[in-house]
């Protein structure tokens, strides 16, 4: 049985786990919720862009965009999105993971080439890969500190001029996709070079016969990059989303648990005190039984 001292420590410091545990799910939660307004409000957006571009790009029968242009994977590059802090439960793990095996299984010989190289999106994935020497480039732990179109697109725009330069021909993005608090889904999507859209066989051409300025290619060419930003930006609100989520559900499972230790502790310190309490009047009861004894 543990003595009282070292049990009324435990339950100081279980109790102080709980209040912060409280307290960091009380702040996920406020975050959360203006992280969800965030990727809401770009999702019908995003889409919207994506299925136009489809349209417009399934029906040109020649389109020279350097982002469409398909080559041999020879040089892959792999856009990790994580989260700068832990306590997210298994949030990072799960997205650092599946891209691991997206490595693995998609571009083993490429990864033996040493040609895989890594755009890190949160402090967790850039210190897991560049502790194991992987080609990590650049360093953008700082976007979630302001998080906004303009600094993704920094990224997206350095990422877009390394495939135009040739330094990788195909660009993968794992993240997380945010659907509520406690499920997130991991998406693995090819980047670059853009995935083209199929033609629709049933879309009839009454449906699609748009009258467009200055011309069908060169709305087509201004879309590309800015869907590709678009796409990267959402990407990154909905990893961001899901962050929190994850972490508010398991900060609430977090003090659940310590609560239940601390039901546990207090029966503990209340079993050695009656414990205590019992030895010492065995012992005043046996003295007064000798005094008498000796009278």
């Amino acid at each position: 049985m543990a003595n009282l001292k070292e049990v009324r420590n435990r339950i100081k410091s279980v109790s102080s786990t709980q209040q912060i545990t409280k307290a960091m799910k009380m702040v996920s939660a406020a975050k959360l919720k203006r992280a969800t307004n965030a990727i809401i409000q770009l999702r019908p957006y995003a889409s919207k862009l994506k299925d136009l571009l489809a349209n417009l790009s399934a029906s040109l029968e020649d389109n020279t965009s350097p982002y469409l242009q398909e080559r041999e994977p020879v040089r892959v590059l792999v856009v990790v999105v994580s989260s700068n802090r832990g306590l997210a439960g298994a949030f990072n793990t799960n997205v650092i993971k599946t891209a691991n095996n997206l490595i693995a299984e998609k571009y083993p010989k490429q990864l033996a080439a040493g040609n895989v190289s890594i755009v890190a999106i949160g402090k967790k994935a850039q210190e897991f890969y560049q502790r194991r020497k992987y080609n990590v480039i650049g360093n953008n732990n700082d976007l979630y500190s302001d998080l906004n179109f303009e600094n993704a697109s920094k990224i997206t725009e350095a990422i877009m001029q390394g495939f135009v330069n040739g330094d990788y021909d195909r660009v993968e993005l794992v993240y997380n996709h945010f659907r509520n608090a406690a499920v997130q889904y991991l998406i693995t999507e090819q980047l670059l070079p853009v995935p083209k859209a199929e033609k629709k066989e049933e879309v009839k051409a009454a449906n699609v016969d748009y009258i467009l300025e200055p011309s069908q290619q060169e709305i087509v060419e201004q879309l590309i990059p800015k869907n590709i930003k678009i796409q990267l930006y959402r990407a990154v609100l909905d990893s961001n989303a899901s962050e929190h989520g994850a972490r508010m559900t398991a900060m609430d499972k977090a003090t659940e648990n310590a609560g239940e230790l601390l039901k546990s502790l207090k029966l503990s310190y209340n079993q050695a005190r009656q414990a205590a309490i019992t030895t010492e009047l065995t012992e005043i009861v046996s003295g007064a039984a000798a005094l008498s004894g000796g009278n």
